[in-house]
């Protein structure tokens, strides 16, 4: 897969679990609700294979298709519609003790994700797919008991969200993706993954459609993380919902890229 597919899979998925990345940002009350809805979920034949947020989406699959059409690499082209769209920290100057602070994350990360190799046991352990019948380059497994305690402590071994291709036979783990409060500065990032390695990033400026506003009408290259609005005058003229700050703080990694350059994804 191409780095910029891999880039498309990232900007697509983590959009698509946006409501996730909201338990860093709501209040506890939000955290209860939507684990009551976790546990009502449809009964499936696999442990998190259905998630309710998804439904309306999924039964309307050709128009799924669409909006990931509008996506398409030719329209993101090298980027440039997302830069008013994604805030990333920049990168300090490398040094040898974040590189061994880093080093010593994949140490952990590693054989604590060797496991989830096979996706079956990623949905045992609790980790979600989202849009599973939706096409992806890249679907995220995100285990939402591990995001609510990265809002408190970071853990190596417990990433938010496992990060994954899809095969002819099931799914191949490529990734894993951490998150942050989005309340946290740059030196509480850097605590976590020193950002001489890896640069954080956070969705702003984004404008979503109208409430009720059915998934054919809706105009990506409008609306979204890569659509053209990208300022509360314009997203209010177009009868949006706009947020400066929607999620919290991403960052990812694949620790089985062989060379080094591509493990911290930038």
């Amino acid at each position: 897969m191409s780095r910029k597919a891999i880039i498309r899979g990232i900007v697509i998925g983590a959009f698509s679990v946006a409501l996730f990345f909201a338990v860093t940002i709501l209040p506890v009350p939000f955290v209860s609700a939507q684990s009551k809805q976790d546990s009502s979920a449809g009964q499936s034949s696999m442990p998190g294979m259905d998630m309710g947020d998804m439904q309306g989406m999924e039964k309307n699959t050709d128009a799924a298709k669409a909006a990931a059409s509008d996506m398409s690499d030719e329209d993101m082209g090298d980027m440039k519609g997302m830069d008013a769209h994604m805030h990333m920290t920049d990168l300090r100057p490398a040094n040898a003790a974040d590189q061994k602070r880093a080093e010593e994350i994949l140490a952990q990360l590693r054989p604590a994700i060797e496991k989830y190799k096979d996706y079956h046991v990623a949905l045992a352990d609790n980790f979600r797919i989202f849009g599973p019948k939706v096409p992806q380059p890249i679907y995220h497994f995100t285990n939402y008991r591990y995001g609510a305690i990265a809002g408190f402590k970071f853990d190596p071994t417990r990433p938010t969200s496992l990060l994954y291709k899809k095969t002819d036979t099931g799914y191949e783990l490529v990734g894993v993706m951490y998150t942050a409060p989005r309340r946290f500065s740059e030196e509480q990032l850097n605590a976590r993954v020193p950002l001489s390695v890896a640069r954080w990033h956070q969705h702003v400026n984004l404008c979503l459609p109208p409430l009720g506003m059915k998934l054919q009408d809706i105009d990506f290259k409008e609306f979204g993380p890569s659509g053209s609005i990208a300022t509360q005058t314009s997203c209010d003229a177009a009868g949006g919902r706009w947020y400066p700050v929607v999620l919290g703080w991403m960052v990812h990694v694949y620790p089985f890229e062989r060379d080094l350059s591509k493990t911290w994804a930038h």
